[in-house]
Protein backbone atom coordinates (compact mmCIF):
# COMPACT_ATOMS: atom_id res chain seq x y z
CA UNK A 1 0.00 0.00 0.00
CA UNK A 2 1.57 3.25 -0.75
CA UNK A 3 1.74 5.43 1.72
CA UNK A 4 -0.59 8.42 2.06
CA UNK A 5 1.73 11.40 2.59
CA UNK A 6 3.59 9.83 -0.83
CA UNK A 7 0.19 10.03 -2.47
CA UNK A 8 -0.55 13.83 -1.24
CA UNK A 9 2.89 14.43 -3.14
CA UNK A 10 2.33 12.30 -6.29
CA UNK A 11 -1.14 14.26 -6.47
CA UNK A 12 0.70 17.15 -6.19
CA UNK A 13 3.30 16.54 -8.59
CA UNK A 14 0.80 15.70 -11.11
CA UNK A 15 -1.11 18.96 -10.74
CA UNK A 16 1.32 20.82 -11.34
CA UNK A 17 3.58 19.18 -13.83
CA UNK A 18 0.77 17.93 -16.23
CA UNK A 19 -0.19 21.76 -16.37
CA UNK A 20 3.05 22.72 -16.70
CA UNK A 21 3.88 20.14 -19.67
CA UNK A 22 0.04 21.52 -21.33
CA UNK A 23 1.10 25.24 -21.05
CA UNK A 24 5.03 25.31 -21.22
CA UNK A 25 6.78 22.59 -22.71
CA UNK A 26 4.68 19.98 -24.80
CA UNK A 27 4.96 22.38 -27.79
CA UNK A 28 8.63 23.25 -27.75
CA UNK A 29 9.19 19.55 -26.87
CA UNK A 30 7.55 18.61 -30.09
CA UNK A 31 9.47 21.05 -32.39
CA UNK A 32 12.70 19.84 -31.01
CA UNK A 33 12.98 16.30 -30.47
CA UNK A 34 12.16 14.45 -33.85
CA UNK A 35 10.86 10.82 -34.61
CA UNK A 36 12.77 8.39 -36.19
CA UNK A 37 12.45 9.82 -39.42
CA UNK A 38 10.20 10.10 -42.33
CA UNK A 39 7.98 7.25 -43.80
CA UNK A 40 5.91 7.07 -47.20
CA UNK A 41 2.38 7.96 -46.55
CA UNK A 42 0.45 8.37 -49.78
CA UNK A 43 0.61 9.97 -53.49
CA UNK A 44 -1.37 12.70 -54.37
CA UNK A 45 -1.79 14.86 -57.96
CA UNK A 46 0.93 17.53 -58.13
CA UNK A 47 0.61 20.77 -56.50
CA UNK A 48 2.36 24.29 -57.81
CA UNK A 49 5.15 24.52 -55.18
CA UNK A 50 5.69 20.93 -54.99
CA UNK A 51 9.23 19.43 -54.75
CA UNK A 52 9.97 17.86 -58.44
CA UNK A 53 11.88 15.48 -56.25
CA UNK A 54 9.41 13.42 -54.87
CA UNK A 55 7.50 12.66 -58.40
CA UNK A 56 6.18 9.41 -58.46
CA UNK A 57 7.09 8.83 -62.18
CA UNK A 58 5.66 5.25 -61.74
CA UNK A 59 2.02 5.98 -60.79
CA UNK A 60 2.26 9.70 -63.25
CA UNK A 61 3.27 7.12 -65.85
CA UNK A 62 -0.51 4.86 -65.55
CA UNK A 63 -2.58 7.63 -64.72
CA UNK A 64 -1.51 10.31 -67.14
CA UNK A 65 -1.27 13.31 -64.49
CA UNK A 66 1.86 14.20 -62.17
CA UNK A 67 1.36 12.58 -58.94
CA UNK A 68 3.90 13.07 -55.74
CA UNK A 69 5.13 10.76 -53.05
CA UNK A 70 3.64 12.15 -49.96
CA UNK A 71 5.91 11.85 -46.36
CA UNK A 72 5.17 11.90 -42.85
CA UNK A 73 7.07 12.34 -40.14
CA UNK A 74 7.69 8.80 -37.76
CA UNK A 75 7.12 10.73 -34.24
CA UNK A 76 6.93 8.38 -31.86
CA UNK A 77 10.12 8.01 -29.77
CA UNK A 78 10.95 6.56 -26.53
CA UNK A 79 12.12 8.86 -23.84
CA UNK A 80 14.73 7.43 -21.09
CA UNK A 81 15.06 8.92 -17.55
CA UNK A 82 18.10 7.88 -15.92
CA UNK A 83 18.10 8.98 -12.26
CA UNK A 84 20.38 9.41 -10.00
CA UNK A 85 19.19 7.99 -6.24
CA UNK A 86 22.74 8.21 -4.74
CA UNK A 87 22.89 9.35 -1.14
CA UNK A 88 23.51 12.81 -2.23
CA UNK A 89 20.81 13.04 -3.58
CA UNK A 90 18.67 12.82 0.07
CA UNK A 91 20.62 16.26 0.48
CA UNK A 92 18.79 19.43 0.97
CA UNK A 93 19.56 22.98 2.52
CA UNK A 94 16.38 24.54 1.25
CA UNK A 95 12.47 23.20 2.57
CA UNK A 96 13.05 19.86 0.59
CA UNK A 97 15.79 16.75 -0.76
CA UNK A 98 16.95 17.36 -3.89
CA UNK A 99 15.53 13.70 -4.81
CA UNK A 100 11.77 16.04 -4.96
CA UNK A 101 13.41 18.03 -7.52
CA UNK A 102 14.18 15.65 -9.36
CA UNK A 103 11.17 13.43 -9.21
CA UNK A 104 9.64 17.15 -10.71
CA UNK A 105 11.58 17.60 -13.33
CA UNK A 106 11.09 13.88 -14.30
CA UNK A 107 7.38 14.56 -13.94
CA UNK A 108 7.75 17.60 -16.30
CA UNK A 109 9.40 15.65 -19.05
CA UNK A 110 7.25 12.65 -18.82
CA UNK A 111 3.91 14.08 -19.73
CA UNK A 112 5.72 16.43 -21.87
CA UNK A 113 6.53 12.97 -23.86
CA UNK A 114 3.22 11.48 -23.40
CA UNK A 115 1.50 14.66 -24.60
CA UNK A 116 3.22 13.54 -28.13
CA UNK A 117 2.59 10.20 -27.98
CA UNK A 118 6.21 8.99 -27.03
CA UNK A 119 7.01 6.41 -24.75
CA UNK A 120 8.73 6.80 -21.38
CA UNK A 121 11.00 4.58 -19.49
CA UNK A 122 12.75 4.67 -16.42
CA UNK A 123 16.06 3.86 -15.33
CA UNK A 124 16.56 4.08 -11.11
CA UNK A 125 20.49 3.94 -10.38
CA UNK A 126 23.75 4.73 -7.41
CA UNK A 127 26.30 2.67 -7.52
CA UNK A 128 24.07 -0.31 -9.45
CA UNK A 129 21.19 -0.16 -11.36
CA UNK A 130 18.29 -0.03 -8.53
CA UNK A 131 15.34 -0.59 -10.68
CA UNK A 132 14.55 -0.63 -14.72
CA UNK A 133 10.62 0.38 -15.47
CA UNK A 134 10.27 -0.89 -19.50
CA UNK A 135 8.91 1.95 -21.33
CA UNK A 136 5.34 2.30 -22.28
CA UNK A 137 2.48 5.31 -22.75
CA UNK A 138 -0.32 6.70 -20.51
CA UNK A 139 -0.72 9.02 -17.68
CA UNK A 140 -0.99 6.06 -15.46
CA UNK A 141 2.86 5.05 -16.55
CA UNK A 142 3.92 8.53 -15.82
CA UNK A 143 2.42 8.34 -12.41
CA UNK A 144 4.29 4.65 -11.70
CA UNK A 145 7.59 6.47 -13.12
CA UNK A 146 7.43 9.52 -10.63
CA UNK A 147 6.16 6.68 -7.50
CA UNK A 148 8.59 5.10 -8.56
CA UNK A 149 11.19 7.54 -7.51
CA UNK A 150 10.00 8.90 -4.95
CA UNK A 151 9.46 5.47 -3.02
CA UNK A 152 12.60 4.21 -4.27
CA UNK A 153 15.00 2.45 -1.48
CA UNK A 154 18.39 2.20 -3.21
CA UNK A 155 20.72 -0.16 -1.82
CA UNK A 156 23.40 1.43 -3.04
CA UNK A 157 25.25 4.45 -1.62
CA UNK A 158 27.32 6.05 -4.12
CA UNK A 159 26.85 7.53 -7.32
CA UNK A 160 27.68 5.46 -10.61
CA UNK A 161 26.91 6.94 -13.93
CA UNK A 162 28.87 4.49 -16.08
CA UNK A 163 26.35 1.44 -14.76
CA UNK A 164 23.22 3.40 -16.07
CA UNK A 165 24.74 4.37 -19.51
CA UNK A 166 25.62 0.82 -20.07
CA UNK A 167 21.93 -0.02 -18.65
CA UNK A 168 20.56 2.38 -21.16
CA UNK A 169 23.16 0.74 -24.23
CA UNK A 170 21.69 -2.48 -23.74
CA UNK A 171 17.59 -2.21 -23.58
CA UNK A 172 17.71 1.11 -25.95
CA UNK A 173 18.28 -0.27 -28.84
CA UNK A 174 17.59 2.12 -31.46
CA UNK A 175 18.05 6.22 -30.86
CA UNK A 176 16.28 7.28 -28.17
CA UNK A 177 16.13 10.97 -25.83
CA UNK A 178 17.90 10.00 -22.95
CA UNK A 179 17.95 12.50 -20.07
CA UNK A 180 20.58 12.24 -17.31
CA UNK A 181 19.62 13.35 -13.93
CA UNK A 182 21.51 13.47 -11.46
CA UNK A 183 24.04 15.55 -9.33
CA UNK A 184 27.07 14.74 -11.19
CA UNK A 185 28.98 13.89 -8.35
CA UNK A 186 30.96 11.00 -10.11
CA UNK A 187 34.18 10.39 -11.44
CA UNK A 188 35.42 8.63 -14.69
CA UNK A 189 32.22 8.80 -16.80
CA UNK A 190 33.65 10.58 -20.02
CA UNK A 191 33.84 7.30 -21.91
CA UNK A 192 30.86 6.05 -21.51
CA UNK A 193 28.94 9.20 -22.53
CA UNK A 194 30.54 9.77 -25.29
CA UNK A 195 29.02 6.34 -26.37
CA UNK A 196 25.86 7.19 -25.21
CA UNK A 197 26.09 10.69 -26.61
CA UNK A 198 27.07 9.13 -30.17
CA UNK A 199 24.11 6.62 -29.87
CA UNK A 200 21.12 8.71 -28.67
CA UNK A 201 20.09 12.05 -28.25
CA UNK A 202 21.43 12.46 -24.30
CA UNK A 203 20.56 15.55 -22.09
CA UNK A 204 22.59 15.92 -19.01
CA UNK A 205 20.32 17.82 -16.29
CA UNK A 206 22.46 18.71 -13.38
CA UNK A 207 20.47 18.92 -10.03
CA UNK A 208 22.41 21.46 -7.73
CA UNK A 209 21.54 22.47 -4.07
CA UNK A 210 23.04 26.03 -3.21
CA UNK A 211 24.73 24.64 0.04
CA UNK A 212 26.75 22.55 -2.92
CA UNK A 213 28.09 25.79 -4.51
CA UNK A 214 29.53 27.70 -1.59
CA UNK A 215 30.14 26.60 2.80
CA UNK A 216 27.98 29.01 4.83
CA UNK A 217 29.97 30.78 7.89
CA UNK A 218 28.32 29.08 10.35
CA UNK A 219 31.64 28.09 12.87
CA UNK A 220 33.01 24.40 13.76
CA UNK A 221 30.56 22.02 11.81
CA UNK A 222 30.44 18.39 11.27
CA UNK A 223 29.96 17.39 7.66
CA UNK A 224 28.54 14.17 6.80
CA UNK A 225 28.78 12.36 3.03
CA UNK A 226 26.17 10.54 2.12
CA UNK A 227 27.74 8.49 0.01
CA UNK A 228 29.88 7.32 2.21
CA UNK A 229 28.77 7.63 5.25
CA UNK A 230 32.65 9.13 6.23
CA UNK A 231 32.72 12.39 8.60
CA UNK A 232 34.37 15.76 8.91
CA UNK A 233 35.09 18.91 10.88
CA UNK A 234 35.32 21.61 9.28
CA UNK A 235 36.03 25.09 10.14
CA UNK A 236 33.68 27.20 7.99
CA UNK A 237 34.39 30.51 9.72
CA UNK A 238 37.61 30.61 8.09
CA UNK A 239 37.53 32.57 4.92
CA UNK A 240 39.93 30.18 3.61
CA UNK A 241 38.62 27.28 3.70
CA UNK A 242 35.42 28.81 2.28
CA UNK A 243 37.52 30.10 -0.33
CA UNK A 244 39.21 26.83 -1.16
CA UNK A 245 35.64 24.89 -1.03
CA UNK A 246 34.33 27.26 -3.62
CA UNK A 247 36.89 27.00 -6.19
CA UNK A 248 36.92 23.56 -6.09
CA UNK A 249 33.39 23.44 -6.62
CA UNK A 250 33.15 25.68 -9.66
CA UNK A 251 36.79 23.80 -11.05
CA UNK A 252 34.49 20.61 -11.22
CA UNK A 253 32.02 22.80 -12.98
CA UNK A 254 33.86 24.32 -15.22
CA UNK A 255 35.35 20.39 -16.06
CA UNK A 256 32.25 18.95 -16.10
CA UNK A 257 31.04 21.78 -18.48
CA UNK A 258 33.95 21.16 -20.82
CA UNK A 259 33.24 17.83 -21.03
CA UNK A 260 29.65 18.74 -21.95
CA UNK A 261 30.51 21.09 -24.77
CA UNK A 262 33.17 18.59 -26.52
CA UNK A 263 31.17 16.07 -26.60
CA UNK A 264 28.34 18.64 -27.93
CA UNK A 265 25.62 17.64 -25.53
CA UNK A 266 23.06 20.27 -24.44
CA UNK A 267 22.65 20.20 -20.88
CA UNK A 268 20.53 22.12 -18.39
CA UNK A 269 21.11 23.05 -14.38
CA UNK A 270 18.25 22.90 -12.18
CA UNK A 271 19.09 24.69 -8.89
CA UNK A 272 16.61 23.48 -5.81
CA UNK A 273 16.07 26.91 -4.70
CA UNK A 274 15.24 27.98 -8.41
CA UNK A 275 12.07 27.84 -10.52
CA UNK A 276 13.07 24.47 -13.26
CA UNK A 277 10.65 25.21 -15.69
CA UNK A 278 12.70 28.12 -17.25
CA UNK A 279 16.41 26.35 -17.57
CA UNK A 280 13.97 23.23 -19.45
CA UNK A 281 12.04 26.06 -21.44
CA UNK A 282 15.50 27.34 -22.08
CA UNK A 283 17.33 24.20 -23.32
CA UNK A 284 14.08 24.02 -25.88
CA UNK A 285 14.44 27.50 -27.16
CA UNK A 286 18.48 26.93 -27.76
CA UNK A 287 17.85 24.01 -29.61
CA UNK A 288 14.58 25.36 -31.80
CA UNK A 289 17.22 27.96 -33.02
CA UNK A 290 19.95 25.77 -33.54
CA UNK A 291 17.64 23.51 -35.63
CA UNK A 292 16.79 27.02 -37.55
CA UNK A 293 20.25 27.87 -38.04
CA UNK A 294 20.33 30.53 -35.92
CA UNK A 295 23.19 29.39 -34.02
Amino acid sequence: MIPRELIKKLRKIEIRTSKLANDQLAGGYHSVFKGRGMAFSEVRQYQPGDDVRFIDWNVSARMNETYVKVFTEEREMTVMLLVDLSGSERFGSVSRPKVETVAEVSALLAFSAIKNNDRVGLILFSDRVERFVPPKKGKGHVMRVVTEILNARPEGEGTDLTVALDMLGHVARRKSVAFLVSDFIADEYERELRVAAHRHDLIPIQILDPREEELPDVGIALFEDLETGELVEVDTSDKHVRRAYRRRVARQRQKREELFRRLSVDHVTVQTDRDYVRPLTDLFRRRGRRMKGYG
